[in-house]
């Protein structure tokens, strides 16, 4: 079977109802059936099969993800070289600058946070490991995607489009083309109020022997970034960590 085969139905309605339930955080089986257009016995069938295998909770007839997830989540991420590698540089990162620090991948065309540490001056977003965000509306997004080569990235906008997340996202390929073009040259990205109003970015790639692995990056006020000064000690700080993950990727034991 290739990987263009269609899905398995059973599977797939699996997995919908608990991204269903990731989005909603808790559900009933009535409204279960509704929004996926199915009988309530076949949403019972199916909650039923994912509450024996851990992967549902029953709280007195709502249904919400359990933390057999969370199991499967932190096994993903701790078999992760990239992970183990960045997550010194993201304590230092976040202690000396007192924002969020994250090291991230491209996964489906899609920005992905892998793992992030807090400083005392962090936003709090709400952001956690395996947060999924459109890889346009992010510094840590556009510092990966301008090294994945044109054919890829014309392929990333084909599929997911240029959605504005505020009114600030970039929207126009040419606009992003030009943006990737600026981030090759300097060696790092910035955005400010792209995804979140009030939220701006600072990265840098991850590279290693002309492969792009993901990003580091320091999230902070967008009013922060605007002081010239505060923004270039960023993005030394982002280029220097991204420079070192990159380095012990390749030799550390």
């Amino acid at each position: 079977m290739t990987d263009d085969a269609p899905p398995l139905k059973t599977v797939q309605r699996a997995f919908e109802i608990l991204n269903l339930l990731k989005q909603e955080k808790e559900i009933g089986v009535a409204e279960l059936s509704r929004r996926m257009d199915l009988p309530k016995s076949t949403v019972h069938d199916y909650l039923r099969t994912l509450r024996t295998m851990g992967y549902v909770v029953n709280d007195s007839g709502r249904y919400r993800l359990g933390f057999q997830l969370l199991e499967l989540g932190g096994q993903v991420k701790y078999r992760n070289r990239l992970f183990h590698v960045a997550k010194p540089e993201l304590e230092r990162l976040a202690g000396e600058t007192g924002e969020q620090a994250s090291v991230n991948v491209e996964e489906r065309g899609e920005f992905v946070i892998v793992h992030t540490e807090f400083g005392s001056d962090s936003l709090q977003l709400g952001t956690y490991p395996g947060l999924r965000t459109p890889i346009h509306t992010h510094a840590g997004g556009k510092a990966i995607l301008a090294h994945l080569g044109e054919e890829r990235i014309d392929q990333i906008i084909e599929t997911h489009g240029l959605e504005a997340k505020t009114d600030h996202t970039t929207t126009d390929p040419d606009d992003l083309t030009a943006e990737l073009e600026t981030i090759r040259t300097q060696g790092y990205a910035v955005d400010s109020n792209q995804q979140v109003v009030g939220m701006g970015s600072v990265a840098a790639p991850v590279q290693v022997k002309d492969q792009v692995l993901g990003s580091i990056d320091i999230v902070c006020p967008s009013d922060r970034l605007q002081d010239p000064d505060y923004r270039e000690e960023l993005a030394a700080e982002v280029q220097q960590s991204a420079n070192v993950v990159s380095v012990n990727y390749q030799y550390a034991p």
